[in-house]
């Protein structure tokens, strides 16, 4: 299993293309991406996208996209003589009206707006989407074994407290027949006082015994834990992504012991479920970031 927390990064030169692409992911309910590219690399955003969700499932992810050409080229460069002549012409009209120096040089007026300016070369997009594909694979890469890295460290906290959960059940099921005798004996005491030697309808107390038992009885919720904690612990050694069934888990053990502590008339298992629910509640922390 992974968590959905990771970075990652890549880096890929083909073609004098050279590409940086960064991934950083947090936690989220479904997989929500967020590409941050050059414009003119625009028309691949639906490729990385593509790319993203055969990898992972769920997460927020930030995709940074760095280009660089390393080709050397400066692509065409376009000479505009109109712009030339018409900066040397206003420079003339200037010099007949106004007694300055004449410094007007090349240099000076090939840096002048307009008048040398550069187009780039035409990029092939072939290229660039392979070196672009080079580089995102390796970030997801890298990403994924951070995920996976972090979720075999959540994974081992959680199975230590699933059996923490499996031993304060073991405690709660050696004290339910426990209570229904204490219960027994209380009752006895207080109809002896109340009938004051007069003798106990052992009927009527057997039956008010017996629906104490039947009220009192949890023995499903205990059944059902146990198969929810052994469910538990086979999506935590699953290697696909679990953490939407493993929430849907925790519900289910939270809503068992409240219905023990709600059923069980009993202080000591009333305090079982309380830390029972402190640990559940500390393993649905967990699973929100869980993928």
């Amino acid at each position: 299993m992974n968590s959905m927390t990771g970075f990652g990064r890549g880096e890929a030169e083909i073609g004098g293309h050279c590409f940086t692409v960064e991934l950083k992911s947090v936690n989220h309910r479904y997989l929500d991406m967020n590409i941050r590219t050059p414009r003119f690399l625009m028309f691949l955003e639906d490729f990385i996208r593509s790319e993203v969700k055969k990898r992972l499932a769920r997460g927020r992810v930030d995709i940074f996209v760095n280009y660089k050409d390393t080709s050397g080229s400066l692509g065409t460069m376009q000479v505009n003589l109109e712009a030339a002549k018409q900066y040397v012409k206003a420079a003339e009209t200037i010099l007949a009206g106004v007694m300055v120096e004449n410094d007007l040089s090349i240099t000076s007026l090939m840096r002048m707006e307009g008048v040398i300016t550069f187009e780039e070369a035409e990029k092939d997009e072939t290229v660039l989407k392979e070196a672009l594909s080079a580089a995102l694979t390796q970030a997801l890469d890298n990403i994924i074994a951070a995920r996976l890295t972090e979720g075999k460290n959540m994974a081992k906290d959680l199975l230590e407290r699933k059996e923490t959960l499996a031993e304060i059940l073991a405690g709660i099921e050696q004290r339910e027949p426990l209570v229904v005798e204490e219960y027994r004996e209380k009752l006895r005491v207080k109809v002896e006082e109340y009938m004051a030697g007069s003798g106990i309808d052992e009927n009527r107390f057997n039956s008010e015994i017996l629906y104490f038992s039947d009220k009192a009885s949890i023995t499903e919720e205990i059944v059902r834990i146990h198969s929810h904690l052994k469910e538990l612990e086979q999506l935590l050694n699953s290697p696909e992504a679990t953490g939407r069934s493993m929430d849907f888990l925790v519900q289910e053990l939270n809503r068992e012991f409240n219905t023990i502590g709600s059923k069980a008339s009993d202080i000591t298992i009333t305090k079982a479920v309380l830390t029972a629910k402190g640990e559940i509640e500390r393993i649905r922390e967990q699973i929100q970031n869980m993928e």
